[in-house]
């Protein structure tokens, strides 16, 4: 029987520092770069099975050196066949190892969180992403951060104390070449956005992944994979959160200094663009940058599996469950806000959005038929037709994403029915 051995590829990364768990999990990278959390015993298992330089030629004596290495080190007995049961049913579908004869494992496939980016191209490959954000890491030293926070103040208190953005935007909204430079500002922004992920993790040590494209929902959105920074403490990964905003930030400084120095109207309007981006960042509610900063900052890497404890404890006072009781009392409570809080935050947000939705319908049908009408008045017909194009996916995407959202659970619904009759 050929020893088990860990799946080729397969990195121990360690204890997952900073946790909210009161027993703290340890970290696996698989060989696609998945990362997945193993309790202690389990780890322990992976790490014996990883000592290269003491394998043995079969699979019994393997299990059974493992099973001596987790007697001696948790005080309890551990048998050969306790350790292929572990490795059987725990690690091997995980795709972490090989099963307990050396057969390979099955077929894993990443994890599929609720709200997750599901529709992803990378662009830039990682030796590319880590290339490009070593040009950008050296923005993260505390003394630049404080001085480009500081100027990014100042700019803030000048542009909104003395600017008027109201007519830059009317202005900008009957030229079509000062829309498509808008929108190009804006796809510049959320590049750099997420340079300043990578650069945040290359600053920390640790290698971002590709850097690509996709479709968050029905919203066109740029990606960065630092999956990466877990291997990081909570400082390294807020950082690594907050790395796209502070970059947004810079951005906002350096079209200020462009405005200041031309008067040039899209470019106040493409700053009145980058801080919508950074407040949709902040936000908690959906797989954002705020969500991923609440997360880090209690040490849970999936907030939203925590929705259905938490309501039940809260809400409905039912004891709480393993899921629950495996946390700390403090991430417990800064769950439990945030699930009660993003609750009636969805709820009215969806709301308001179903109450004014034929108004809505209504304003966007009479602004495309508007701009179709006008795709071709300006002096350059393609520069016109290409600013009434990308308007119209503007004003369409927001509803095609309510109906989105409308039509997952209307679906689980009818199978619920279907199922139950």
């Amino acid at each position: 029987m050929s020893p088990p051995t860990l799946v080729a590829g397969t990195e121990l990364v360690g204890e997952f520092e900073d946790s909210g768990y009161r027993e703290p999990p340890h970290l696996v990278c698989r060989p696609d770069g998945q990362i997945v959390r193993l309790p202690a015993l389990l780890y322990q298992v992976v790490r014996g099975l990883d000592d290269r330089h003491t394998r043995p030629a079969d699979g019994e004596t393997a299990m059974a050196r493992v099973a001596a290495e987790l007697s001696r080190e948790t005080g309890r007995h551990f048998a050969p066949e306790h350790v292929a049961y572990l490795i059987d049913e725990k690690l091997a579908p995980l795709g972490i190892t090989t099963h307990s004869d050396g057969s390979p494992p099955p077929p894993t496939a990443k994890s599929d969180p609720f709200l997750a980016f599901r529709f992803r191209l990378a662009v830039l490959p990682e030796h590319v992403t880590w290339f490009l954000s070593g040009l950008f890491a050296w923005l993260f030293r505390p003394l630049l951060v404080a001085f480009g926070l500081g100027a990014f103040l100042a700019c803030e208190i000048w542009l909104w104390a003395t600017q008027d953005t109201g007519a830059a935007l009317r202005t900008v909204l009957t030229s079509p070449t000062g829309v498509l430079l808008v929108v190009l500002l804006a796809i510049a922004s959320c590049a750099f956005h997420e340079m300043g992920h990578g650069a945040a993790c290359r600053y920390g040590g640790v290698r971002p992944g590709a850097m690509g494209c996709g479709i968050y929902l029905v919203w066109p959105a740029f990606y960065t994979d630092i999956t990466n920074s877990y291997r990081l403490g909570r400082a390294g990964r807020i950082r690594a959160d907050l790395g796209g905003v502070y970059f947004n930030a810079l951005c906002v400084l350096a079209l200020g200094l462009a405005y200041a120095a031309t008067g040039f109207p899209p470019l106040l309007v493409a700053i009145v663009s980058v801080h919508l981006e950074m407040i949709q960042q902040l936000l908690p509610t959906l797989r954002f940058d705020g969500y991923y900063i609440v997360a880090d900052l209690v040490g849970i890497p999936d907030l939203f599996k925590y929705i259905g404890p938490i309501v039940k404890r809260v809400v409905l006072r039912r004891p709480a469950d393993d899921r629950l009781r495996a946390l700390k009392r403090w991430p417990q409570v800064v769950v439990a806000a945030w699930v009660l809080f993003l609750i009636p935050a969805l709820t009215l947000q969806l709301g308001m959005v179903l109450v004014n939705m034929p108004q809505l319908l209504r304003a966007d049908w009479a602004r495309i038929t508007a701009l179709v009408a006008d795709a071709g008045a300006s002096g350059n017909v393609a520069v016109g037709v290409t600013a009434a194009f990308l308007q119209v996916v503007l004003l369409v995407l927001p509803v095609a994403g309510v109906a989105l959202v409308l039509a997952q659970p209307v679906r689980a619904l009818i199978r619920r029915c279907r199922g139950s009759a």
